[in-house]
């Protein structure tokens, strides 16, 4: 099964049809449950056979039992985002729940079930808030229909709060449970009679709601990835090729299996090259009956390698091979105007470059699956953000059907797109069909820093001209960086649209002549999705090149941002490229390009930054902005010198437009913690290879925000709306850097075109 990347390219019709467009028949259906409740689903295929004598399985996400007890399913994956709040809270909300009294349950990974339950790309809000509300609403619905009938009432004159029916006008009240019975007997309403609720009248979507699990995260009670344990379980850790697409030649394992408590020593075969976005790499599993006696048994192994065609890369020398190669001409992605003729005539061009390293994801939760395979059948649990791909995956490696692996998803302690591959799944599942018996693979910090799949490095050169009245007339951006899907296959060596679509191609700006180039640039290691993708290198030297034509313009970095964006328009950018605009898959004329929005956003910020007022010597601001995931926001960053001579960040202040903002509470977190992991990105973080091995091994040489360089207070401006919802867990990366850099210039004088750069 192959992923679905919705930030890479268009949906299909059939696709967005499935989630968005489903028939009257096919998205409700009512069904008794055993305990004698009510059982209401949502279903998102709208595919296969129709007709009156057709048994229709939905998808189950709700259900009200005659205790007045309210389950409703969670089928994406949480990793600290709120998702598994947030979505079930929109049908509650809908519905008229006492939010007191839901009960939330993890979904399986099943497709048939519960449709697509990817949980990447910062599109899961966007996807099912209005399905969510139309399920919540149908349900209630169905309750007032209920009461009304009982009572003898219209039923325009009742309605659902904190789980009860009411109705005013002869003040009864009737609890969501003792109406089961009637509502058993009932069809399912048309989707014309179904009203939703008035933005105004919700008591949860648009508010503060804590995440369902965080009693149990901060009691230790959650269950994680590494926390399922079963009978008789075993241990594994794997000695993978240190370069990847490497074999084994040959192996010692005589010590390892000396090691008390070492049971079985076995060889996973490796995809070699492609490596692939689904494979394990090739190594050799130690299989024991704990975790320590696993992990001396793989220092006592002896293997002797072919490191293969990769051997001898140095990341250094690739990134100045790529640096070298924007002073050519590239292939044109976008060009507007005649910036040949254009240049001519200007009268000061400003080039830069930029330089950005591999990132990793470094997730604090290692990646760890179990898996039990059994009379043909594999049990997985994982702490994976996409289910039906892990599935399908293992279903693959063991060459059993998909039906046959049922896949069990826990909490996620972190995630950022590396927890969306299942290359660790799969190798829970191969060495517990070889053990006949469970298995936990489990990754320490080294295997993770040194096997992921990398955010890529990445070289930009930006020129950008201006006129005799010192206008910009000119921006010719050359990206080139190592594209994800060379990780499948090689001959992919430009970045695709998708991946220019992630602020590049869609540079909003005014400017009328533009022409952006791409470089080749081939993949050395496994490329992969990390929070926010290519917006992370392109928002940098974009920003940072704005900030920098501003002042020779002598004109404030905001106020030139606000009138390069122009007057309010959309935008579509489409007959300007050299290929399509994905638009994170969705339809440019839904989600159009709005400058209006960006300008709203920008002007937010400055107003409550405070920016432009006299900080004295020893404290600057720096800003940026940047549309990413289909959510508009603008960053302002305060750094302070202190006594001691050192830089420390004060303030980080967001204006962020998402639409609809469902959960408040989530916004915010969202943004605090990118703004913590852009500061890593941005200060201390970086990924280097070195004959083809990674040079970074733990926390130390790979550092992330650390709490006495971290930014002491963040301060996040929700702009109402009532627009359609968007993403927030990626978009606080990309305009932090640039905007912390920026800022530094100011303090300092000095300009950033290096990441990481310390202050």
């Amino acid at each position: 099964m192959r992923p679905t990347f919705p930030f890479f390219k268009p949906k299909e019709e059939t696709d967005s049809s499935k989630i968005f467009k489903p028939s009257r028949r096919d998205f409700l259906k009512l069904s008794a449950l055993a305990s004698g409740g009510v059982f209401l689903g949502i279903s998102f295929q709208c595919s296969g056979p129709k007709g009156e004598d057709v048994i229709f399985a939905p998808n189950a996400y709700l259900s009200i039992d005659k205790d007045n007890l309210i389950t409703i399913i969670a089928h994406r994956s949480e990793m600290g985002t709120g998702i598994r709040t947030s979505l079930p809270m929109i049908i509650a909300d809908e519905l008229g729940a006492d939010w007191s009294k839901v009960k939330i349950v993890q979904a399986d990974g099943d497709e048939d079930k519960y449709g697509d339950q990817n949980t990447d790309g910062s599109y899961s809000v966007r996807m099912f808030y209005e399905p969510m509300r139309k399920a919540g609403a149908t349900a209630r619905h169905m309750l007032l229909m209920a009461a009304s009938q009982k009572w003898k009432v219209a039923m325009d004159e009742c309605y659902a709060e904190n789980g009860m029916v009411h109705h005013p006008g002869s003040e009864k009240s009737i609890n969501f449970g003792e109406l089961i019975s009637d509502v058993q007997k009932m069809e399912i309403p048309r989707s014309e009679d179904v009203i939703l609720k008035p933005f105004g009248d919700y008591k949860l979507i648009g508010k503060d709601i804590p995440i369902y699990d965080v009693k149990d995260i901060a009691t230790g009670k959650a269950v994680f990835g590494a926390d399922v344990d079963l009978d008789n379980m075993k241990i594994a850790v794997v000695s993978r090729s240190p370069v990847v697409g490497g074999k084994v030649i040959s192996v010692n394992d005589s010590a390892a299996l000396a090691v008390n408590g070492v049971e079985k020593i076995v060889k996973i075969e490796g995809a070699g090259l492609p490596a692939g976005l689904d494979k394990p790499l090739e190594g050799i599993a130690v299989i024991a009956t704990n975790t320590w006696a696993a992990i001396k048994g793989r220092n006592a192994l002896e293997i002797e390698w072919d490191l293969g065609e990769n051997q001898g890369y140095d990341s250094v020398a690739q990134l100045k091979d790529m640096l070298e190669s924007t002073k050519e001409s590239g292939k044109v992605r976008r060009e507007r105007g005649e910036i040949e003729e254009a240049v001519k005539s200007t009268s000061r061009t400003i080039e830069r470059t930029y330089e950005l390293p591999y990132y990793a994801h470094a997730t604090i939760e290692p990646p760890a699956a179990v898996a039990h395979f059994t009379n043909g059948k594999c049990e997985v649990w994982a702490p994976t953000q996409h289910p039906q791909w892990a599935r399908g995956a293992v279903a693959s490696a063991l060459g059993i059907e998909v039906a046959d692996v049922t896949m069990h998803v826990t909490l996620l302690g972190g995630g950022f797109g590396r927890k969306s591959k299942p290359d660790f799944v799969v190798e829970a599942a191969i060495l517990s069909k070889e053990m006949g018996s469970p298995v936990r693979v489990q990754w320490t910090r080294e295997d993770d820093l040194h096997h992921d799949f990398y955010h890529a490095l990445s070289a930009q050169r930006i020129k950008a001209s201006l006129d005799g009245s010192k206008n910009l007339v000119a921006w010719n951006h050359h990206t080139v960086f190592p594209a994800i899907g060379a990780t499948s296959n090689p001959a992919e060596v430009h970045p695709s649209d998708g991946e220019l679509g992630l602020g590049c191609v869609d540079f909003p700006y005014d400017v009328p002549n533009i022409r952006i180039e791409t470089h080749e640039s081939k993949a050395h290691t496994r490329i992969g999705w990390l929070r926010s993708v290519s917006n992370i290198h392109h928002s940098y030297a974009i920003n940072c090149m704005m900030d920098e034509v501003a002042e020779a313009r002598g004109v404030d970095p905001i106020n030139h941002a606000l009138e390069l964006l122009g007057e309010d328009r959309n935008l579509s950018f489409k007959e300007e490229l050299d290929g399509d605009f994905s638009n994170y898959g969705e339809s440019i004329e839904e989600y159009p390009w709005e400058t209006g929005r960006m300008k709203a956003v920008i002007q937010r910020v400055a107003q409550e930054a405070g920016w432009g007022q006299n900080l004295g010597g020893n404290k600057a601001m720096g800003f940026a902005c940047q549309k990413s995931f289909l959510t508009y926001v603008a960053c302002i960053v305060v750094v302070e010198k202190g006594g001691d001579g050192k830089i420390k960040v004060s303030d980080v202040h967001y204006a962020v437009d998402c639409g609809i903002a469902v959960n408040t509470d989530r916004i915010r977190s969202q943004f605090e913690g990118g703004a913590q992991f852009a500061h890593g990105l941005a200060t201390s973080s970086a990924i280097t290879f070195k004959n083809g091995k990674v040079e970074q091994h733990n926390f130390d040489s790979y550092q992330i925000a650390r709490m006495p360089e971290a930014p002491k207070r963040i301060h996040v401006y929700i702009v109402d709306s009532m627009e359609k919802p968007t993403g927030v867990g990626e978009p606080p990366v990309p305009p932090y850097a640039p905007a912390l850099a920026n800022a530094v210039y100011k303090l300092t004088g000095k300009r950033q075109y290096k990441l990481p750069f310390k202050i």
